[in-house]
């Protein structure tokens, strides 16, 4: 980007305005000095932030007011500059210049000012004795220079402020009249403090400080940097350090102190670094980094990114039981701005007596987002601070993208390690039953269990519902009419299609009813070279079985593999070998989906 700096009042004022920006130029004070500087573009590599800089001159004799208002719109930081030896061009900086530009410029962005004091080689006194006040009364003024454009006395420290000023501003972080950092910087910088403390004890070690130095500076602190930034906290305030660590107490007085004096680039480094934008929100560059996706591909967590969501369950998981009490789960989950995991998930994935997400269902869960909603597993890995402790470039390391399933076909062979299963039938068939059995609830358990159900009107299936890896039709042995929707979802969407289904013979334990259909279900599965329907019950006494959902697995691993094949008990002795331990691994379900991992 390139930084536009306003140079004010007009040359009628005889401040040296135009001197300075000639000065600034030639390297030499001009002979002769017009109306107006022409506007001057500043090459990156000779300025001190390495920013291309623009120049502009305001001239009243040659522009209107109008044009003034524009360029005050447009600038990034204005310089007003004064005369040091001229009491009324200071006052006039008060009573007619800032409240001008207040007037022109929006509430919430207001542009940061520059105080600039010319012609300080003509007086032997300083003017910052009049100006600290109007400084301390005007939150927008960045800083104040006292300069000579004749002898170039601090000119390239003016403009290395200006820039100063536009890139890292005090305002957003500081509050002068209360002597203290900002609600929202205080915000993110507690959030930064919290995904930098690893073991979360409450305090960064000296491991800890290392990283967040590396991470943020490139270089690592020395032993005795290291005390001399801990003793500094100490001599100043109670609590900041405390076991030989920096607390959010310390750490926050530090950046306060860094402000405080005139060091805010360093509290802007650290923030941009975690991804906040000038605004202090984390910009959406940072949570959504590019990531192409083709048709008939599917998205995975890789093994990176599994080591690091585990390493914030340890983190959080304080009592080791495995599993994250409510209270835990909102101390993961504090680094957020919403909490994105409500009571619907303790339903959708394995939970512990207590009904507490265990470290598989944590897991599950975030295999599922990935799988479902990408974009919402990249935002999610963003504010867990991913990148900066998995030391990747975005969020988007963490992902695999799948190969597209045509080639799966082709090699007859899959390398994706998480599959989608849409559970089909009618209402009361057990389709709830069946999906919380999946978790390891027999229908005692699912009593208090809120699901929903797929709209039974199949003439309504939309692609989503469609779009999957293995297809379950459930039906109701004990309803003689549970089996017509099977059938009939069956023949308009799966009969032609290469998606392999399995019929389910829900509630087994029940009598069995002949179903009011033109042929018996085993007829049916036989017809259309389908394996015969799989019994299955979750009123048991013990965890219900779990072969059906290894068999289900087994099928979406080999979609390659004809029906004919999946009645072979040879094929399936020799197949769902690999599939157990992909159907053990985790759980998760989604309405009315089931993907193993």
């Amino acid at each position: 980007s390139v930084f536009s700096f306003l140079f004010l009042p007009p040359s009628t004022a005889k401040v040296g305005k135009t001197s300075l920006i000639m000065s600034l130029v030639s390297e030499e004070f001009p002979d002769v000095v017009p109306y107006r500087a022409e506007e001057i573009t500043i090459p990156a590599d000779v300025t001190p932030e390495r920013v291309p800089t623009h120049i502009v001159d305001y001239s009243e004799a040659e522009q209107t007011d109008e044009q003034l208002f524009q360029e005050i719109s447009k600038a990034n930081v204005i310089c007003i500059v004064y005369s040091v030896n001229n009491k009324k061009s200071i006052e006039k900086v008060t009573s007619h210049w800032i409240p001008l530009i207040i007037e022109n410029t929006d509430k919430d962005s207001r542009v940061p000012l520059i105080l600039v004091g010319n012609k300080s080689d003509l007086v032997e006194h300083s003017s910052m004795e009049t100006i600290l006040p109007i400084m301390n009364q005007y939150s927008e003024i960045e800083t104040c220079v006292e300069c000579s454009a004749k002898n170039l006395k601090n000119i390239s420290e003016l403009f290395y402020y200006a820039q100063k000023a536009v890139l890292h501003p005090t305002g957003p972080l500081y509050c002068p009249e209360k002597k203290d950092m900002k609600p929202l910087c205080i915000k993110a910088l507690t959030r930064i403090f919290k995904v930098s403390d690893l073991d979360n004890d409450g305090i960064l070690n000296d491991n800890e400080l290392n990283l967040f130095q590396r991470t943020c500076f490139n270089t690592p602190l020395a032993p005795q940097a290291l005390e001399d930034v801990k003793n500094v906290v100490r001599k100043n305030i109670n609590d900041g350090v405390c076991d030989n660590g920096l607390t959010l107490k310390g750490f926050l007085f530090l950046h306060t102190l860094f402000i405080q004096r005139g060091r805010h680039e360093t509290t802007w480094t650290v923030l941009r670094r975690f991804g906040y934008d000038d605004d202090l929100e984390l910009h959406q560059d940072y949570l959504f980094p590019p990531l192409k996706i083709p048709p008939d591909c599917t998205t995975e967590l890789n093994h990176n990114a599994y080591l690091f969501l585990q390493s914030v369950f340890d983190k959080h998981d304080k009592d080791r039981d495995c599993a994250l009490s409510p209270e835990e789960l909102r101390d993961l989950f504090d680094v957020f701005p919403y909490m994105p995991w409500g009571p619907d998930v303790n339903n959708t994935v394995c939970t512990n007596d207590q009904g507490w997400i265990t470290y598989q269902g944590y897991l599950s869960q975030w295999t599922l987002t990935t799988y479902l909603d990408v974009q919402r597993c990249l935002e999610y890995l963003g504010y867990l601070g991913y990148s900066i402790i998995a030391e990747q470039e975005s969020q988007a390391a963490g992902i695999t993208v799948t190969r597209d399933k045509k080639i799966d076909l082709q090699k007859k062979q899959t390398q994706r390690s998480v599959f989608r299963c849409n559970v089909f039938g009618d209402i009361g068939s057990g389709k709830s039953g069946f999906l919380q059995a999946f978790l390891g609830r027999n229908l005692m358990l699912q009593v208090s269990s809120d699901l929903h159900e797929v709209f039974p009107d199949f003439d309504y299936l939309s692609d989503a519902d469609l779009a999957c890896d293995v297809v379950c039709l459930i039906y109701d042995v004990s309803n003689p009419h549970s089996f017509e929707y099977c059938a009939k979802v069956f023949k308009q969407y799966f009969m032609d299609s290469k998606v392999p289904c399995m019929m389910i013979s829900a509630k087994s334990d029940l009598p069995e009813i002949k179903q009011m259909y033109g042929c018996s279900p085993l007829d049916f599965c036989r017809k259309h070279k389908m394996p015969p329907p799989q019994s299955f019950t979750c009123n048991t006494a013990a965890v219900p079985s779990k072969d059906i959902y290894t068999k289900l697995t087994t099928m979406a691993m080999h979609p390659h593999v004809s029906q004919a094949d999946l009645k072979s008990s040879t094929f399936w002795l020799r197949a769902s070998v690999g599939a157990t331990v992909f159907a053990v691994l985790g759980f998760a379900m989604y309405r009315v989906l089931v993907k193993p991992r």
